[in-house]
């Protein structure tokens, strides 16, 4: 990154963090001028309670809703196109995306297809869907994808196996309302899944050929906030500190992916849920010490900042050495956190699979913000590594 590097930022009009601060979600509506939302979000979460916790607030403050509670992990367009249709059968003017990035990714595609004619993956990246739908407000409950603060949404397609990346000024949120006491609930592996997924947006948006100073500043307070907290988290699951932390990192991580991008990791992750529907942020765990390894030699001082501003390496310690710390730390993190191989999940992959994968992940986009560009053979080689 050179000192005159331009930075482009988007993030939503109203952003408010702390615990219990979806109790407000009446008054930011109001704020907005909005009050007839769709409640856009999945079973699970209406089984906990998270969505009551929302319409006992809307109903207190007079306002009428609707739930849409279909949303499956890794929404699909048929997903969405279920949506739309809800959608469209109301007299809403606004979305509320409640939930993990599966439910607020959701919303974001159903606001915007709303307005825009065609099918959702006629708007994959690099297009940049900038005509917005209804509002967007969005409450995430677990932590991880940061979809709140970003200018990104994915979807998955079901007629060829493909997540495909969304984004431009359609994909930001009017408001976020984020809130970690709803993280409470999450079990062991998501806590580990959507921290490391957290992470790994820090990382990549750091060390992306895109970063820029504004940028910088919230992937390394992401990084620190995760490598002290996610251990306690997941041995802690009610730690108020650690969940508020995590919550925090995670909004912070989407700030900064958002606007500097992610980048192989990403890339090489989004395939492996496709196919084999491996959670968003296991399969980025996965693949994180070996693809940080492969690119460390091209960005040598910026992983060395990462490890240091994690607790991994001192400031008197040797970029070399402070590199080869952060891979091996990356390695007895996943450890820690119980991640799998690929492989040990019952996932089988020919050659043939691998590089369909790879050429999926080079068409993301995503590999060429990356210190070092892969090769479509150098990715396929990384994919036999992890599996």
């Amino acid at each position: 990154m050179s000192v005159d590097s331009i930075g482009r930022v988007q993030s939503p009009r109203i952003i408010r963090i702390g615990g219990g601060i979806a109790l407000e979600v009446a008054e930011v509506l109001s704020q907005l001028g909005l009050s007839r939302p769709l409640i856009v979000t999945d079973k699970n979460l209406m089984t906990l309670g998270h969505v009551a916790t929302v319409t006992d607030v809307l109903d207190s403050a007079g306002l009428s809703w609707r739930v849409f509670d279909q949303v499956v992990e890794d929404p699909t367009d048929r997903c969405v196109d279920d949506g739309l249709a809800v959608l469209r059968s109301g007299d809403f003017d606004c979305i509320i995306g409640l939930g993990g990035g599966s439910p607020m990714d959701a919303a974001k595609a159903i606001s915007f297809m709303s307005v825009n004619p065609g099918h959702v993956r006629d708007y994959k990246a690099p297009r940049q869907i900038d005509r917005c739908g209804p509002p967007v407000i969005l409450i995430p409950t677990t932590g991880g994808t940061g979809s709140e603060l970003t200018r990104w949404c994915v979807i998955t397609d079901t007629a060829q196996p493909e997540k495909y990346n969304l984004s431009g000024l359609a994909c930001v949120a009017t408001a976020a309302l984020i809130d970690w006491t709803f993280t409470t609930t999450k079990p062991l592996r998501i806590t580990a899944d959507t921290a490391v997924d957290s992470m790994t947006h820090a990382i990549e948006a750091y060390v992306s050929r895109k970063a820029f100073a504004y940028t910088d500043a919230f992937a390394l307070a992401a990084m620190s906030a995760i490598a002290r907290h996610v251990r306690t988290a997941c041995k802690q699951p009610d730690n108020a500190d650690a969940r508020a932390a995590l919550m925090l990192a995670a909004s912070q991580a989407g700030m900064a992916f958002s606007n500097a991008s992610v980048a192989l990791v990403h890339g090489m992750s989004r395939p492996i849920g496709a196919h084999f529907h491996v959670a968003h942020g296991l399969s980025n765990a996965m693949l994180l010490p070996a693809v940080t390894e492969f690119s460390i030699g091209s960005s040598q001082a910026r992983y060395a900042t990462c490890a240091r501003v994690m607790g991994w390496a001192d400031d008197n310690d040797t970029d070399a050495f402070a590199c080869d710390s952060l891979v091996q730390q990356l390695k007895t993190l996943n450890a820690d956190l119980k991640v799998p191989r690929v492989g040990e999940l019952g996932h089988k992959a020919t050659q043939e699979m691998f590089t369909l994968m790879a050429a999926q992940a080079l068409a993301s986009g995503s590999p060429q913000n990356n210190p070092r560009i892969p090769t479509e053979n150098e990715i396929v080689q990384l994919y036999g590594q992890v599996w």
